[in-house]
């Protein structure tokens, strides 16, 4: 059964304007099983979004709308395809309270969702990791070093896993392996194996999942999967459940990448 767990829709503030419907029929007609949308969560009421165009997440006013128009695209294609009401959820250190209200709140209307890190806290601010080059050298200055981001970066994330954030905290663990995405400018000067390691078995002993993310691969300075494929087989091999996801924005993005994947888990 093929399926794509992490899709993002035209709720998206930073995303294209691709209908749901396009990203419905664009599955169907690659036979998938199941699709998942999960849109980036509203981000807790008192969290400053430190990027410039303030649109990391869903605007809190549209969550409403997102869950009864998902809720209704899934009873129409009901007979063609399983659609997967989800979110993607930011960890925020420090916010956890918030978060878990949230949850609380929306947590019964979702079916599948995903808990990612995208914000290091890094002295008093909040970085978004991931949102350009410069972001992530303004990590690199306030940690000290490359490696010293990555440090951070795994730390929080084993946070992440570890946090209580109530019962309909998401049990699969996004891209675990963001912080490369701007390897190629930031090379570091060692695996972190060990810290790779030490996330794959917090999330076996969670019994969670792990999103095996292919967008890194149609990023122009990582070029491999979140996490690489040493890693999603290293995973496989002790038993975590594996879940493909596009993390497409847009839908023709659909799937990609998905090929290169299993070339390496069959080998």
């Amino acid at each position: 059964m093929i399926v794509d767990g992490h899709v993002h829709t035209p709720f998206c503030p930073h995303g294209t304007r691709d209908t749901l419907k396009h990203y419905i029929e664009n599955a169907i007609s690659k036979t998938y099983s199941s699709i998942s949308f999960t849109e980036h969560a509203p981000l807790p009421p008192s969290f400053k979004d430190p990027v410039p165009t303030k649109d990391s997440g869903m605007d809190i006013k549209r969550i409403d709308d997102y869950i009864t128009t998902l809720g209704d695209l899934k009873r129409t294609y009901e007979k063609d395809i399983t659609i997967h009401i989800g979110l993607e959820v930011d960890y925020i250190e420090g916010y956890q309270k918030e978060i878990t209200n949230f949850l609380n709140q929306y947590g019964p209307y979702l079916t599948d969702s995903i808990l990612s890190v995208h914000f290091l806290l890094s002295g008093n601010e909040y970085v978004c990791l991931d949102y350009n080059p410069a972001s992530f050298q303004t990590l690199v200055n306030e940690t000290g070093g490359v490696d010293e981001v990555h440090r951070l970066y795994y730390k929080t994330l084993l946070r992440s896993i570890e946090a209580d954030l109530g019962p309909y905290k998401p049990t699969r663990i996004g891209h675990m392996t963001l912080s490369n995405k701007f390897q190629s400018l930031f090379p570091t000067s060692t695996s972190f194996a060990q810290e790779t390691d030490a996330v794959l078995e917090k999330v076996k002993e969670k019994e969670y999942s792990l999103d095996v993310n292919t967008a890194g691969l149609r990023k122009p300075y990582c070029q491999t999967t979140y996490p690489p494929l040493p890693i999603v087989k290293k995973a496989s091999q002790k038993g975590i459940k594996l879940i493909y996801g596009s993390d497409a924005h847009k839908a023709e993005d659909l799937g990609a990448g998905y090929d290169q994947v299993n070339l390496h888990l069959q080998d």
